[in-house]
């Protein structure tokens, strides 16, 4: 089976697995296969090479989209039923779903291994429920992360049945494997300065924010006045994945407006130049 198709089956299991809540059954043929391939899990993609470059611009109407009625869902990177070879990560972030989950609808239980998933509502309320017990309702300025680990399933609803909630999803690799899965939930609106980047997510338990099992920093950045500011990456061989939340800014001369995405790596900083009114999140990741 060549990597294109087992990677365009892959994903295309996940969102089945997601939606119908059951796990997927394969062929004995097909697990073999997989085993083959180093398969951890039905989130699992076998790590590809990145070309070498300097930045790589995801304009907001170039992403994946997938609509179900009850998700509206944007993909950054392949994800589900979209596959682009030329966008499969960015260095260890997996996924960036920007989701829209209609009233009292959402994801029912659905497993996850060895991946770092971080959930950071937008507007809304988003329910949790997972296997290690948690029960938990995530809001507009918190940020949740799980460490799936050696597995965990969960779920996630929409805990409104008068509106919509609006989330991202995003997925990172982890640098150690088979961990003990854990929950972390916090509050980040008083973590945020305007018209600075402030830290939420780092590899460091002591750190401002939640931490991860990645050598990987978030940080967000509210601006209610035209600011000029530089983001200092944290490691040598780190790239940065810039999301623009509302607004427009500039990263070293680039122009970037709502839900554009811009990759910048092979630096060890980057300009930013943020108009009034511009709300941005910073994702420093190792791209190897």
């Amino acid at each position: 089976m060549n990597r294109k198709n087992f990677i365009a089956r892959l994903t295309k299991g996940s969102l089945a697995t997601v939606l119908g809540g059951t796990v997927l059954k394969s062929s004995a043929k097909d697990k073999v296969e997989e085993e083959n391939l180093e398969q951890v899990g039905f989130n699992h993609i076998k790590k590809m090479e990145t070309t070498t470059a300097t930045t790589v611009l995801h304009k907001a109407d170039t992403r994946g989209h997938a609509n179900h009625g009850w998700l509206d869902s944007k993909h950054t990177f392949s994800f589900a039923n979209y596959y682009n070879p030329e966008r499969v990560h960015f260095g260890m972030l997996r996924v960036l779903n920007d989701d829209t989950v209609a009233p009292g609808r959402g994801f029912g239980t659905h497993p996850h291994d060895n991946m770092e998933i971080i959930s950071i509502p937008l507007s809304g309320d988003l329910e949790h429920k997972d296997s290690m017990g948690t029960k938990a309702v995530i809001k507009e300025g918190e940020i949740q992360v799980m460490s799936a680990g050696t597995g965990v399933y969960h779920s996630e609803y929409n805990a409104n049945k008068d509106k919509e909630v609006k989330f991202l999803q995003i997925w990172v690799f982890p640098n150690a494997k088979n961990v003990t899965p854990r929950y972390d939930q916090i509050k980040i609106g008083d973590l945020v300065k305007t018209n600075e980047f402030s830290q939420i997510l780092s590899p460091n338990q002591e750190d401002q924010g939640v931490w991860i099992h990645q050598d990987a920093w978030f940080n967000m950045g509210q601006f209610d006045q035209d600011t000029e500011t530089k983001y200092q990456f944290n490691r040598n061989g780190n790239g940065v994945y810039a999301f623009v939340l509302e607004g427009e800014i500039e990263i070293d001369g680039q122009k970037l407006s709502t839900r554009d995405g811009f990759g910048v790596w092979d630096t060890d900083a980057i300009d930013v130049k943020a108009q009034k009114g511009a709300k941005v999140l910073l994702m420093e990741v190792p791209m190897n």
